[in-house]
């Protein structure tokens, strides 16, 4: 155990955000709010004192990481295991179009973690792409133990590999709920307990 503090901020409002359509691997770009929102909350991000800033690879992820490093004068490191989940052959429909193809899935998919949308990922695949990003951080922070780290990335990823950091039962996972665009959640372990902490959750402005 080595990093001690991790943030991890969900994008800016997308265009498909506005339109109630799943996005998933679709590399949709951020509205003028969206780009707006990402602005604003770069300087809370910075405030944080980071020294590293990563994103995943997708375009509105990148660009709200691009504000970021405006205001931290960090670099980005693009990372394509901070994916959104892969959402198969939901990827652009609404919900609706969604429970009108498959019925009650939509349900099963909220309540299930293990659920696999048809040619898709599961919230469990995903947290097993995504954690060794971490664990990769605790072994390069072995001589900087008192680091920040700021991902930026998506909400149901996030959600996800904030379930599997703090050791949740997947069970329990969907009691964490959704987060707002540009709103972050913050991690944090001590020496003396060394299992990660939530320290804060859809925390923005």
């Amino acid at each position: 155990m080595t990093l001690r503090r991790l943030a991890l901020l969900r994008h800016g409002q997308t265009d498909y955000n506005v339109t109630g359509r799943m996005q998933g691997h679709i590399d949709s770009v951020l509205t003028e709010a969206g780009q707006a929102q990402a602005v604003a909350v770069a300087p809370e991000v910075a405030r944080l004192g980071p020294d590293r800033l990563i994103s995943s690879d997708l375009q509105r992820a990148v660009d709200t990481a691009e504000a970021v490093a405006a205001a931290t004068s960090l670099p980005v490191k693009l990372d394509s295991r901070l994916r959104e989940t892969h959402l198969g052959e939901w990827q652009g429909l609404t919900v609706a179009q969604i429970e009108e193809q498959w019925p009650g899935a939509i349900a099963a998919w909220r309540s299930d973690p293990a659920y696999t949308p048809p040619g898709g990922e599961s919230r469990i695949e995903v947290v097993r792409r995504s954690r060794p990003v971490v664990d990769e951080l605790d072994e390069e922070y072995a001589d900087n133990p008192q680091g920040i780290v700021v991902m930026v990335a998506h909400g149901g990823m996030i959600a996800g590999l904030v379930c599997g950091l703090l050791g949740l039962p997947t069970s329990t996972w969907p009691s964490i709920g959704g987060m707002g665009n540009a709103r972050w959640a913050q991690l944090a372990r001590r020496d003396d307990h060394p299992r990660w902490r939530l320290a804060g959750y859809n925390v923005g402005l």
